[in-house]
C-alpha cells in the first residue's frame, strides 16, 4: 500500500509539473457572494479581486524531476 501512495504522489506531482510548463499564471476565481436577504438591500463588503499566482521560472522542473524520482523510488520498494 505504501508503494502505491508513493506511485500516486510521484505521478500527481509530475503532472502538476508538466501543468506549470504550459500554464504561465493562474488565476484563481474570487467567493461568489450571497444573495441579500431584502431586495434592495446594501451590501456593504466589497468585492474581492481575483487573487493571481503565477509560479517561479524553476517550479515546473523542479516539480517534474522530484516526482520523477518519487516514481522510480516506488518502483524500486519491494512489493508486500
Amino acid at each position: 500500500m505504501l508503494r502505491a501512495f508513493f506511485l500516486a504522489m510521484g505521478i500527481s506531482t509530475c503532472i502538476y509539473g508538466a501543468e506549470c510548463l504550459v500554464v504561465d499564471r493562474f488565476v484563481l476565481a474570487a467567493e461568489a457572494k450571497p444573495a441579500a436577504t431584502q431586495p434592495g438591500a446594501y451590501n456593504a463588503a466589497p468585492a474581492k479581486p481575483p487573487r493571481e499566482m503565477q509560479p517561479p521560472e524553476w517550479a515546473p522542473w523542479s516539480l517534474l524531476a522530484t516526482g520523477a524520482l518519487v516514481v522510480l523510488y516506488s518502483m524500486a520498494m519491494r512489493r508486500e
